[in-house]
């Protein structure tokens, strides 16, 4: 980028180094955003690995919990009750934190009821 003369330059070429200026800021600036962009991209990329990771974990111990209330409980009123105690627990447990995201999300979006 050259020195813009001033001296000896019109006003034509002096708009005309401006224009050529703020096209050149413009693709700094558009440059920058992408570099920007891409590395919090590649941020979240390692996030997104982790929650996924951590959610197939919670999913297993949860299932590890569930069995082994069921077998536990199997000791005292049988297989068939016992299944049916802990998965209806489980169930009115998925039902009620079902229903508290739904009423965040729509109070999120500003529904009023």
């Amino acid at each position: 980028m050259e020195a813009p003369r001033t001296e000896d330059a019109g006003i034509g070429e002096l708009i005309g180094q401006l224009t050529e200026d703020a096209k050149d800021y413009a693709r700094a600036e558009v440059d920058y955003l992408k570099a920007v962009t891409r590395l919090k991209l590649a941020e979240m990329k390692g996030a997104a690995i982790a929650a996924i990771l951590a959610f197939a974990l919670a999913l297993a111990a949860a299932i590890g919990l569930i069995v082994g209330a069921i077998l536990t409980l199997a000791t005292q009123v049988g297989p068939g009750w016992a299944t049916l105690i802990v998965v209806g627990i489980s169930l009115v447990v998925a039902t009620l934190l079902g229903w508290a995201a739904a009423r965040g999300f729509r109070k999120a979006m500003g529904a009023t009821q």
